[in-house]
């Protein structure tokens, strides 16, 4: 491959609990140029390593170094993934590949790296508010977990924080929510905010409700299921069928977004913006232009007219994170 006079060629990652994105990027004017990308199963492979092979032998290439956005919590240059039974680590990925520089970082924050180099038409905006600039931005991102970043404004320039904040408790909002909560904690013991959102969370409201018997589940809803993603016929029944109970589904885990939205915002005083990523949110954007999601947004009482202010942007770019995870690897010394 061809990368280019006095070029550097980094390979990113974008490890979730569902798919692998890879790709090999060089510095443009002023973010990441892809020069390869490849998509595949997490669930498939035993490790990381074995994917990483599969992707080199497709894409041969001299690669200066590597980052990968990896969904769990990184420490000391480790990762125990939440999602997926794999022990990955930057030591063990340089032995095996001979390379002198790698990072593993979360895939939240690789994510929250790319927001200040996306541009105006990789977003989607849920409200009027213009963001203010060289202040804090917050991101929410649902998918197979759901991962939370800060990007904190210092010294001239944004610093991502990492979080493991979809694992804090979720807090009912109303006496619905509460039985929820009640049915969760049963099961569960612990209700984190990502038994609800997320795609086994929205599969776990869907079950509650059922349950409950105000819904009732149809045959051919019920082949549906069987037939495809869980979460993602849920979904796609709710906005082009209007089935009621997947429609009270889709409705409960916007709400409970919302509000979680809001939590996160008000925590790190979003003035520059509150994003929400991951792979859920795109497909789900025209529900979410609805009023629901931004009314359970400001819904915080006296700070209502502070959340009023913070601007609300879908991130449209299903790359993202692959190109702060590129980003980062491009600026590691």
């Amino acid at each position: 491959m061809n990368q280019g006079k006095n070029r550097s060629l980094v390979l990113a990652g974008d490890i979730g609990g569902t798919k692998t994105n890879l790709g090999l990027f060089i510095m443009g004017k002023r973010r990441p140029l892809s020069k390869a990308t490849e998509t595949y199963s997490s669930r498939n492979a035993p490790d990381l390593e074995i994917i990483v092979e599969r992707f080199l032998e497709k894409h041969r290439a001299s690669i200066t170094g590597a980052c990968f956005g990896i969904a769990g919590p990184v420490v000391n240059g480790q990762c125990k993934t939440t999602n997926l039974p794999w022990n990955v680590s930057e030591a063990q990925i340089k032995r095996r590949f001979r390379w002198k520089h790698v990072r593993l970082i979360n895939d939240l924050t690789a994510m929250a790296t790319a927001i200040p180099l996306l541009k105006s038409n990789e977003f989607f905006s849920l409200n009027r508010v213009r963001a203010r600039k060289e202040k804090n931005i917050g991101l929410i991102a649902p998918g197979t977990g759901l991962g939370e970043a800060l990007l904190i404004f210092q010294n001239g320039r944004y610093i991502p924080v990492s979080s493991e904040g979809g694992h804090v408790d979720f807090a009912p909002n109303s006496i619905t929510e509460v039985r929820l909560w009640e049915h969760l904690h049963r099961r569960f013991g612990h209700v984190s905010i990502e038994r609800l959102l997320s795609g086994p969370g929205l599969i776990n409201i869907y079950t509650w409700l059922k349950e409950t018997g105000r819904y009732s589940e149809p045959a051919w809803l019920k082949r549906k299921i069987k037939e495809m993603d869980t979460a993602r016929a849920i979904t796609e029944t709710a906005m082009n069928q209007k089935q009621a109970l997947c429609v009270r589904t889709l409705d409960m885990f916007i709400t409970i977004l919302g509000s979680v939205s809001g939590n996160l915002a008000l925590t790190a005083l979003t003035d520059g913006g509150l994003y929400l990523g991951g792979g859920i949110v795109p497909q789900i954007l025209p529900k979410l232009k609805e009023e629901p999601f931004m009314k359970a947004f400001v819904n915080k009482g006296r700070f209502k007219n502070l959340l009023e202010n913070i601007p609300v942007r879908v991130i449209l770019n299903d790359r993202a994170a692959l190109t702060g995870a590129a980003y980062s690897a491009l600026k590691t010394p």
